[in-house]
C-alpha cells in the first residue's frame, strides 16, 4: 500500500536557505517575535526562508538564559554589540526599550545585517531619521513591527478601500484603548520616562492606529492633538519612594489626510475595562468599513449601492482560503489570534529577504516608520501651541 496521507511529497520545493536571527529583548515582543519564527516554517510551506535562531540577548542573565532556553536560541548574549557582530547573524530584531532602538539598528545596518525593529521606530523623527539613513546608505531590507497591517481582515480592509468598495474616503476614525496602568500603584516602568520612551500612550499604542490611518487611507498633512497625564507619579520599583511621569496617559487628536479626507485618532492606558480594544472605521461616498482587533476575524461592510430595503452592515468572516494569507492557516470558519499576525509578517519579510522583494507597501518599512514618528512630534508639538501643526 502507498503511503499518501502524513507522506512528504518527492517534489514539494524547498525553502531556499536559512537566515540567522538575533533577537535584542526577551520579554513580550522577544517572545512574540521568537514565537513567530519557530511557527511560520511551519504554516507557511513551502516557505522562502528558515529562520534560524541563533542567539538572544537582555540585561539579566538569568533572565535571558532562561529565555534562551524557552524559545529555542542556542546562545544568549547581554551585550547586544555581541549580537550584532556576530557572523552567524543575518538579520537583527530590535526588540529593545524604545531608546535602544537607534544605535543597534544602524550598527546593525553598517555591518549589512537585514533589521527588523519593534514600534515606535524612535523617540522622535530626529532619530529615526538617522536610523531611515543607515539603512537607505547600507541598502539592507528593514521593517517595523507594524503587525496589525497583517492582520487578514485589515489586509482586506486596505483592498477593499483601494477597489473603491466604499466610494472616495471622506473620514477616519480609530482609538486604540487599553487600562493594564489604570492602577496608580502601577510601578515607574521605562515606559513612563520621556527620556526612554519618547511619548505615552501616544507613541506605544497610538502609532499603531496612526500607521493604519496611513496604511488604509494615506498620508497624513496636518494634526490637532490633546494629550493628558492622569497620575504624575508612579512608585520606582524596589524601592517606597515615587518617581515623576513625564508622558501622557492618553490622547486624541484630528488629522487631516492629503487625499481630502478628516479623521480622529485617539488611545488610552487608562480605559477601564479595555483590555486590547482597537477599532478601525472608515467612511466613504458609497460605505463604510468597521474592524474591532477583538474580532479580528471578522471586517464588517456596509454599502450604498445595496438596494435599499436590504442595506445595513454586513459581517465578512475573514477566514476563507481566499482571503489574504489563509490557505496556510486553518479550514474556513476557524479562527487565528493577535500572535498569528506576526507570523504573517515574518513571512512576508522572508519572502522579501530570500526572493529580493519589496517590503512596501504592504509592510512598514523605516521609511514609514519615520513618518510615524514626524506625525507623532507634530501631535506632541500641538499640544504645546495649541494650534495645527503640518507633517510636512
Amino acid at each position: 500500500m502507498t503511503a499518501t496521507h502524513g507522506s512528504r511529497k518527492a517534489d514539494r520545493p524547498k525553502a531556499k536557505k536559512a537566515f540567522g536571527i538575533g533577537m535584542l529583548g526577551y520579554s513580550f515582543m522577544g517572545k512574540a517575535h521568537s514565537n513567530a519564527y519557530v511557527r511560520m516554517p511551519f504554516f507557511f510551506d513551502p516557505p522562502p526562508a528558515i529562520p534560524r535562531l541563533v542567539t538572544i540577548c537582555g540585561r539579566s542573565r538569568q533572565k535571558v538564559r532562561e529565555a534562551a532556553e524557552r524559545y529555542g536560541y542556542p546562545r544568549y548574549e547581554t551585550d547586544w554589540r555581541k549580537v550584532v557582530a556576530d557572523p552567524e547573524v543575518d538579520v537583527v530584531d530590535n526588540g529593545l526599550p524604545n531608546d535602544m532602538h537607534a544605535a543597534p539598528c544602524i550598527e546593525a545596518a553598517e555591518r549589512g545585517k537585514s533589521i527588523l525593529c519593534e514600534k515606535p521606530l524612535a523617540r522622535n523623527a530626529k532619530e529615526s531619521e538617522t536610523m531611515l539613513r543607515a539603512v537607505t546608505k547600507a541598502g539592507v531590507k528593514n521593517m517595523v513591527f507594524y503587525n496589525y497591517r497583517f492582520v487578514p481582515a485589515i489586509h482586506l480592509f486596505r483592498q477593499l478601500v483601494a477597489e473603491g468598495a466604499v466610494g472616495k474616503v471622506r473620514q477616519f476614525r480609530a482609538a486604540y484603548l487599553q487600562d493594564w496602568i489604570v492602577d496608580p500603584n502601577f510601578p515607574l516602568t521605562w515606559r513612563f520616562r520621556k527620556s526612554s520612551s519618547g511619548s505615552g500612550a501616544l507613541g506605544d499604542i497610538g502609532s499603531h492606529v496612526i500607521d493604519l490611518g496611513r496604511f488604509l487611507v494615506g498620508e497624513i498633512e496636518s494634526t490637532c492633538a490633546l494629550t493628558k497625564t492622569f497620575m504624575h507619579e508612579r512608585p520606582i520599583p524596589g524601592t517606597s519612594k515615587k518617581g515623576r511621569v513625564d508622558v501622557d496617559d492618553a490622547f486624541i487628536s484630528m488629522v487631516k489626510f492629503k487625499g481630502g479626507a478628516m479623521g480622529s485618532i485617539e488611545a488610552s492606558r487608562v480605559a477601564a475595562g479595555r483590555k486590547n480594544h482597537a477599532r478601525i472605521e472608515v467612511h466613504g461616498s458609497e460605505g463604510s468599513l468597521y474592524f474591532d482587533l477583538e474580532r479580528l476575524n471578522e471586517l464588517q461592510l456596509y454599502s450604498l449601492r445595496d438596494p435599499a430595503d436590504r442595506r445595513g452592515f454586513r459581517i465578512i468572516s475573514v477566514t476563507e482560503r481566499m482571503h489574504p494569507f489563509m490557505s496556510n492557516w486553518w479550514p474556513p470558519g476557524h479562527s487565528i489570534g493577535w500572535e498569528h499576525a506576526m507570523v504573517n509578517q515574518v513571512y512576508h519579510f522572508f519572502d522579501a529577504l530570500a526572493n529580493d522583494k519589496k517590503v512596501e507597501p504592504w509592510g512598514a518599512t523605516f521609511h514609514d516608520g519615520h513618518r510615524v514618528d514626524v506625525i507623532l512630534d507634530a501631535m506632541l508639538k500641538s499640544v504645546r501651541t495649541e494650534r495645527w501643526e503640518s507633517t510636512s
